[in-house]
């Protein structure tokens, strides 16, 4: 039986993997700050799910806790990273992209970092980072969510290019959403908005194949394109 943990459990796409791992056989670790939805999770399959409270803004405890949950789980082949944050902002507010930057950065890499180095003593291993289509171009509307995205994605791209020089089975995939009907997907401009479930499941298909790069849904590659073939003169007035 393979053994996953899911950074950010408690919610969105991050418990909508969680499920769908679960009833793919896998045994989950679930993480997150809200314990007691962690708790409601681990109820409907209490065989499937090892509950941990981590907060990733907690870098020492939160290594800790992935060491103990790992050890409770017997192992691990699969690590996805779905915590993170973000806010739509009119005006620049420093303490709020402060948070967005602490969670989506430093958070962000402490666990990957703290996976990469166990799947490489391993030998093997999987590590799947939630970024975003966001992460392509800037915005105005978010700024320090979208930059953070870039960095997500290019700081996987540096870890699958390492793999690749440890010549070792260890694979990273970069999942990019578009909108999915989450607390996050709360602008009147969204469009292609897709369910949980369905997100999911093409993120499990992904992982299955160990895609090195996902769009969800996969149409968003379209927007993908676009976004980046847009000139800069025409970017700055959007």
């Amino acid at each position: 039986m393979k053994k996953a943990i899911i950074v950010g459990a408690t919610s969105g796409i991050g418990k909508g993997l969680a499920e769908t791992l679960a009833d793919n056989g896998y045994k989950v670790g679930i993480t997150g700050r809200r314990t007691a939805l962690l708790e409601q999770l681990k109820a409907n399959k209490p065989d499937s799910f090892f509950v941990k409270t981590i907060d990733v803004l907690d870098t020492a405890a939160a290594i800790k806790g992935m060491e103990e949950l790992v050890e409770e789980l017997g192992g691990l082949d699969l690590i996805v990273i779905s915590s993170g944050v973000g806010n739509i902002i009119e005006n620049i507010d420093f303490e709020i992209e402060k948070r967005t930057i602490d969670t989506n950065v430093t958070g962000f890499t402490n666990i990957a970092d703290w996976a990469f180095n166990y799947f490489n003593k391993q030998g093997f291993g999987h590590l799947v980072g939630i970024s975003s289509v966001a992460g392509l171009r800037g915005n105005r509307y978010a700024p320090s969510y979208s930059a953070s995205k870039s960095y997500q994605i290019n700081y996987l791209e540096s870890l699958r290019q390492k793999a690749a020089h440890l010549k070792l089975p260890i694979y990273l995939t970069d999942i990019r959403p578009g909108f999915v009907d989450t607390a996050m997907a709360q602008s009147e401009k969204i469009f292609w908005v897709a369910t949980v479930k369905k997100a999911a499941q093409q993120i499990f298909k992904a992982i299955k194949s160990k895609k090195k790069v996902a769009y969800i849904t996969k149409r968003w590659w379209l927007i993908a394109i676009i976004l980046k073939r847009i000139p800069k003169f025409i970017f700055d007035l959007m």
